[in-house]
């Protein structure tokens, strides 16, 4: 397979999962290196004061343009294409089961109406980044916040915050699998629990390494769960077919452990045998972890260990190549 090409230019979708938690989006210490581009929402200064005090506003669905809604079609067709052969079996029948469209943005109205009736959820629309708490107290109370707004046509390949493409075709696929819906609950409710000891910054890369970078085992094969891959033309293809990357079996402390790439592909994807895994997660107490984890090492985003349960060791082609280029 040839290597897709991402310049730091030309990077896909950053993840809501760093976005979201503002504060940690760097922990991972490596360097954004993006070109300033333009913002959207709250984050190009819109809004002095969240419009409410949960942060949600109207969807607005009816002030879509045509220009909006072809960035969207441009957006699912090429993904929907894709994914069948890529994503793990739940994410398609998701995505084949909820009222998605490739001619029109999504209705926040219709997609709750069905999610609702399947497992309790619901589409909340939000003007761009939300504060931790808010966040967490949405998907603690089974609320997905989504951003309304839709990218430029020359922000294909790139955005600095999650838009609609990615809030909704990204996530809410998986929202409607009982067990991913319920371990994203169980998040929110440990996230204010982490924001209150302090722990944020562990907890987010569980976050990251699973509802936006997770990938599962199915027939033997890593297939994509996580909805910065799910939503990113260029990492659905890198992250499963790619030589590059490792791909390791899931352990909790592991990934608490271990930092990540906000500016590049991953250079270790964290796989999980069954979706089921997520249940044991959700029912985790995460208190005696953070204790361990204020002592011991962190790991690189591209370390592999003796301990590991390697799937596939990643010759790093990629990342050595684009640090040659840096160089």
């Amino acid at each position: 397979m040839q290597e897709p090409s991402r310049s730091a230019a030309e990077s896909d979708t950053v993840s809501g999962a760093a976005l979201s938690h503002q504060h940690d989006a760097h922990a991972s210490g490596e360097p954004l290196n993006q070109p300033s581009r333009e913002k959207h929402g709250l984050a190009a200064g819109d809004a002095a004061a969240p419009p409410s005090p949960n942060w949600t506003i109207d969807q607005g669905w009816s002030s879509y343009t045509e220009a909006e809604h072809a960035v969207w079609k441009t957006l699912f067709e090429r993904q929907t294409r894709l994914l069948p052969e890529l994503a793990c079996a739940a994410f398609v029948q998701g995505m084949r089961a909820l009222p998605l469209e490739a001619d029109r943005i999504p209705d926040f109205r219709r997609l709750s109406d069905v999610l609702m009736r399947k497992t309790g959820w619901q589409i909340v629309a939000v003007p761009g980044l939300v504060p931790d708490d808010v966040f967490f107290d949405h998907l603690a109370n089974r609320r997905f916040p989504s951003g309304n707004f839709i990218r430029k046509p020359d922000e294909l390949d790139y955005l600095e915050e999650p838009d609609v493409f990615h809030d909704v075709f990204g996530h809410v696929p998986m929202l409607m699998h009982p067990v991913m819906s319920d371990f994203i609950q169980a998040y929110g409710q440990g996230g204010l629990r982490a924001q209150s000891l302090g722990k944020l910054p562990q907890l987010a890369r569980l976050y990251w390494y699973t509802v936006e970078f997770g990938l599962v085992l199915e027939n033997g094969a890593p297939r994509i769960y996580g909805a910065g891959i799910a939503s990113s033309f260029t990492e659905s293809r890198f992250a499963v077919q790619s030589p590059s990357p490792n791909r390791i079996g899931f352990d909790l402390e592991r990934v608490m452990r271990t930092n990540y790439r906000i500016d590049d592909f991953q250079e270790s994807y964290f796989v999980l045998d069954s979706l089921d895994d997520l249940l044991h997660l959700a029912d985790v107490d995460f208190e005696p972890l953070y204790q361990r984890l204020d002592t011991g090492p962190e790991y690189a985003p591209g370390m592999v260990l003796p301990q590991d349960r390697v799937i596939q060791r990643g010759d790093g082609s990629y990342h050595s190549a684009r640090r040659g280029e840096n160089l």
